[in-house]
């Protein structure tokens, strides 16, 4: 079951990645994507071994973005992949029959290819500019979403569909109705005051009807 609600990790302003992504699990996360850059991929590695016990802990899954052999050694629950990275059926040769494929898509073009390719869900994005990600593909938006779910529904795809890219919570009442199953956040997560309270508000909203449960 892929959640709804999909913290990616960045480094808190008093702290890194595995305080962010703790406070992210204290406050009810249940699906952690280890995302560091510009990093050795030993460094890389030790955090992606504490982050596995971290979610162990609580229930969690931890997928890890970009690097199938660390996700493997790890023993992360999954890896996701972009649009420049391996390509989706070399890394499942590294990773095994059993661990979750995510994979970035821009258009309904990418869906196709990511699904045939055996992606387990699909990080759809970006919604809007994004300071977090270099080499940003075209922005969606709103009618972006509406468009290619609608491209999906009517090929009958139902591979779930995870919105991404500079969301904020106030989006998220917005892009449910388009029958995107789910969102990814990063920093509405890692600043907010109230973790707790921020997470709880996001669960919400993601758990209201769409067009795809109506």
């Amino acid at each position: 079951m892929i959640d709804k609600l999909h913290y990616i990790s960045q480094q808190s302003q008093n702290g890194t990645h595995l305080s962010a992504i703790k406070a992210a699990l204290d406050a009810g996360c249940k699906w952690i994507q280890l995302r560091v850059k510009d990093q050795p991929e030993d460094i890389i590695l030790q955090y992606a071994v504490e982050a596995v016990k971290l979610c162990d802990e609580y229930g969690a899954k931890l997928i890890v973005n970009d690097h199938p052999e660390i996700a493997l050694k790890a023993g992360a629950h999954g890896l996701h992949l972009g649009l420049q990275d391996m390509h989706i059926q070399q890394a499942r040769q590294i990773v095994g029959p059993d661990m979750i494929i995510g994979g970035t898509a821009n258009t309904f073009e990418h869906i196709q290819q990511r699904a045939t390719d055996g992606a387990d869900y699909i990080g759809l994005g970006p919604y809007r500019f994004t300071t977090t990600k270099e080499k940003l593909s075209p922005i969606l938006g709103l009618r972006g979403y509406w468009d290619i779910v609608a491209q999906m529904r009517l090929a009958k795809m139902s591979i779930p569909v995870i919105a991404i890219g500079g969301i904020v919570p106030a989006d998220i009442p917005l892009i449910i109705p388009t029958g995107i199953h789910g969102v990814a956040l990063s920093g509405a997560i890692t600043q907010a005051t109230d973790v707790r309270q921020m997470v709880s508000e996001l669960y919400h909203h993601l758990n209201q009807p769409s067009l795809n449960e109506a």
